[in-house]
């Protein structure tokens, strides 16, 4: 079963075309999930009854490791292939010990799929499959949260038409429409045009999917009673004496959690080495809180005795928010950070050359054996490292390599890796070799897992939102402070007011630079971050600041990744990757 490997290496979609699957019922086999608690969809995906943790409620939790990135260029540096190439090296060195490794990854949004990144199903021969329907519609559950949070919206906008008996003030409505694509055009609008019948007139916007609040409460809930209580809490706006109104003050949260009930029961898929995986939430990074669901953790604990996950792009965005949002509110904790990244993405930190989104960059620097460029990047690894370490766990970096990298530069990054405080740094080629390629990486993060750690979050809930704000902003990007306009001003003191204000943070920000700017490579020093908003996601458990120009709505670039796309004569997709 499997993939026959063949040089050179085909592209993403021929290899996951290629690829002899498993039924789903042996993958669920493996992990030892019942038949009774496999829901099928189709011959190689399937959903997992909850019922699974009553089941083994008494069983210990396994190992937990997070896999996330320096600040990477816009292309990113290879974290999903780490992620599943160290899990398939790790399932082929456990399983001669008697144990088990799972996977857990996000799912994919839209919006970069059909933009400029591409899908989230890795690549080369460490892809999760069937990668089509994962990249695409797969069990469907984008679109629960979609019809969901836009539910909430549309039986706003009813009640605001049909009398406005809650006072709603449509001047200080924080929700916003969404869909699953990049669609700049739709930031910002006016809705209600075209008379009565039609609505009342008001200013609105979208925000793609996977960054709405009702996204963050699907990845975060823990159960069927939680995710009826969180969407309760989720706020639309204000009446216009100030209080806040809630999807419960609305009468729509019973039917949201109906239309979610089975979209938040973990998808099993597999890899191109037939292990098993979990693809399941789907939060950005920079906009939203970046991991898997909390449940397909809690099923995968359960099950296995390792488990990988993927904190969505820098350390500094996604396994920031892993650490202060997701095991604070779940109580699950970490054993090991893995920090990938790539000699390429370290020398554009270096000053080697420029790489801007949606623009060519030059290859010849990027390829070109460059020491000085590369210490100096190095830099920004070093932060990275230094920033995980602060949560008191174990850091073992990880060098995705390309055939341009040479031995002295791999040499230089192993030393300064270790020397920054990482217990090791192991080249990888997941991409060409699958988990052969990263069998050194995989018992270098089992031996760390194996070490006694002393987990720790960055603040407690009960510090004021302002020092929240400046420990993230002097702890993680190593700004001098932060700065605030008059609306986030405000909305701090409402929001502390009404007794929100023991809340976690989701800081929205740039993914492309440890500070707010996406032009401010390496490590940035002498500034101060620039809060220009604060959202409320109560139900989702956090606060919102929006650092910059962050926005929650992409755009399209000038050739998306969908141009290529198509179906051939007997129903194949082609140009997907």
């Amino acid at each position: 079963m499997g993939v026959e490997k063949r040089y050179p290496v085909p592209s993403d979609l021929e290899i996951a075309q290629e690829t002899e699957l498993k039924p789903i019922s042996d993958i669920a086999g493996i992990c030892g999930i019942t038949d009774d608690e496999l829901e099928p969809y189709g011959k190689y995906m399937a959903k997992v009854n909850l019922s699974i943790l009553d089941r083994l409620k008494e069983k210990p939790n396994g190992k937990f490791i997070t896999v996330t990135a320096i600040t990477p260029t816009p292309l990113g540096e290879g974290k999903t292939v780490t992620n599943l190439g160290l899990g398939q090296a790790m399932f082929k060195v456990l399983q001669k010990q008697g144990k088990l490794s799972i996977n857990c990854l996000r799912e994919p949004s839209k919006g970069p799929t059909f933009g400029i990144k591409g899908g989230a199903c890795g690549g080369g021969y460490s892809q999760v499959l069937p990668m089509e329907n994962i990249n695409l519609h797969f069990t469907g559950d984008i679109h629960a949260v979609e019809t969901a949070h836009n539910l909430f919206n549309a039986a706003m906008d009813a009640h605001i038409l049909h009398g406005n008996k809650l006072n709603i003030n449509i001047h200080n409505i924080n929700l916003r429409r969404c869909v699953d694509l990049n669609e700049r055009a739709l930031r910002n609008i006016v809705l209600g045009l075209g008379g009565r019948l039609d609505g009342v007139p008001r200013e609105g916007g979208f925000d793609i999917t996977v960054a709405t609040e009702t996204a963050a409460v699907h990845a975060l809930t823990t159960g069927l009673k939680d995710l009826r209580q969180r969407l309760g809490r989720m706020i639309c706006g204000f009446t216009k004496d100030g209080k806040p109104v809630t999807a419960e003050d609305l009468k729509v949260a019973g039917v949201m959690t109906v239309l979610l009930k089975d979209s938040i029961k973990p998808n099993l898929v597999q890899s191109t080495e037939n292990h098993p995986v979990f693809d399941h939430g789907f939060p950005f990074a920079n906009v939203a809180h970046g991991n898997n669901s909390v449940l397909a953790d809690m099923v995968a604990l359960k099950l296995a005795d390792y488990v990988v996950t993927e904190s969505g792009f820098g350390a500094d965005c996604g396994a920031e928010k892993l650490f202060n949002v997701v095991c604070r509110q779940s109580g699950v904790k970490l054993d090991c950070v893995v920090i990938t990244c790539s000699i390429r993405a370290l020398k554009m930190h270096g000053g080697a050359y420029e790489f801007r989104a949606g623009q060519p960059y030059n290859r010849e620097a990027a390829e070109k054996e460059n020491l000085p460029a590369l210490e100096k990047g190095a830099e920004n690894l070093k932060v990275h490292i230094e920033n995980m370490l602060k949560f008191g766990v174990p850091v073992v970096v990880t060098i995705n390599t390309f055939t341009a990298d040479t031995d002295k530069e791999i040499d230089f990054l192993i030393k300064y890796s270790k020397d920054c405080g990482a217990m090791d740094a192991v080249p990888i080629e997941a991409w060409s070799k699958g988990g052969d390629g990263c069998i050194e990486a995989a018992e270098a993060v089992i031996k760390a897992c194996d070490q006694p750690n002393k987990f720790k979050l960055l603040y407690p809930d009960d510090m004021p939102i302002k020092e929240k704000i400046e420990t993230v902003a002097r702890e993680i990007y190593r700004a001098d402070g932060a700065d605030y306009t008059p609306l986030a001003e405000q909305k701090i003191q409402l929001y502390t007011d009404l007794g929100w204000g023991n809340l976690s943070l989701n800081m929205a920000k740039t993914h492309l630079s440890l500070s707010h700017d996406p032009d401010w490579k390496g490590v940035p020093k002498n500034y101060r971050v620039p809060i220009r908003d604060i959202r409320a996601s109560v139900g989702a458990g956090f606060l919102y600041p929006m650092l910059g120009e962050m926005r929650t709505m992409p755009g399209l670039p000038s050739q998306p990744a969908f141009w290529p796309v198509d179906v051939d004569e007997k129903g194949v997709t082609k140009g997907l990757f």
